[in-house]
């Protein structure tokens, strides 16, 4: 390598780590994909995980939610991602059964002070089905966490919507609307997910329109875009198209800095069927 391009390398690097430090938090959303591999041939998880691990070390996530995880998924990753604290439980019985909304955060920044889940469902205070969505149960995670640097507190919420049913998908935005409201207390929240859905959708628009919360992509002045958020390990056809349906939401209390999706693959392979999204947040003095 020439010292032209080692000196190119060595300054992106640099800058990407000063913003990083600059921004103070690194948030994402990642729809990991189930661990299926008579349905993913080609795309087995432990060919995946290493993938997934790296993306997570490069961007240097400080809080990011996670979906479609098993137990022996998640288990695979704090594996590799010793720095991370995570939690998250099986949707189908609170504990390790079915997928989990799990939320990794960085055990050297933050202090873990309560967590929870509830179902998105008219009963969420246990596993259940939730209106019109009566094939899968859908959970969203929570965790309390303290900055250990500024003291400063925050909650991190974290949802999978059904891929079907409108009621639920609309239904759940309210739940976790009023969760967040009758828990926050003042306290600055970040909600991310797979909501099944771009901003066009109801759902969305119901908490995009809250004035509880804002979506990080139409805060932020810089933008990384132009793909699809689920992709299909790369399907020809949905790379045409620019359809976000993870998204990243915030309160008032973050500046946005940038939002991008990450496209990354390794030899043509994809890590999961979605690509992740990232933000870039500072605290806001104004609050």
């Amino acid at each position: 390598m020439s010292k032209f391009y080692r000196n190119i390398l060595t300054l992106t690097l640099f800058s990407f780590s000063a913003l990083a430090v600059q921004a103070q938090l690194v948030v994402g959303s990642y729809n990991l994909r189930l661990d299926i591999p008579k349905v993913d041939v080609g795309n087995e998880w432990s060919n995946r995980v290493s993938m997934i691990s790296d993306i997570i070390k490069f961007y240097e996530f400080d809080i990011l939610g996670t979906q479609e995880g098993f137990a022996h998924q998640l288990e695979d990753l704090k594996k590799v991602l010793p720095n991370y604290g995570e939690y998250g439980v099986g949707r189908d019985d609170g504990k390790n059964t079915g997928e989990q909304s799990a939320i990794f955060y960085r055990k050297d920044k933050f202090d873990l002070l309560d967590s929870g889940s509830f179902w998105l469902s008219e009963t969420p205070e246990k596993p259940s089905f939730g209106w019109d969505a009566q094939k899968y149960r859908r959970v969203c995670s929570w965790i309390l966490l303290k900055d250990k640097k500024t003291k400063k507190k925050l909650y991190c919420y974290n949802a999978h919507y059904d891929h079907q049913a409108n009621i639920a998908r609309k239904e759940s935005s309210k739940l976790i609307l009023e969760k967040i409201k009758n828990m926050r207390k003042g306290t600055p929240v970040i909600l991310t997910g797979d909501f099944n859905g771009n901003p066009s959708t109801e759902w969305y628009k119901e908490i995009a329109q809250s004035n509880v919360l804002f979506d990080t992509y139409s805060q932020t002045p810089i933008k990384l875009e132009g793909n699809p958020t689920y992709q299909e390990y790369g399907n020809a056809e949905l790379l045409k198209g620019n359809d976000v349906i993870d998204h990243i939401f915030t309160t008032k209390d973050f500046k946005v800095k940038k939002w991008g999706i990450l496209s990354n693959t390794f030899h043509g392979k994809y890590p999961s069927d979605h690509f992740p999204v990232i933000t870039f947040l500072e605290w806001n003095s104004k609050k």
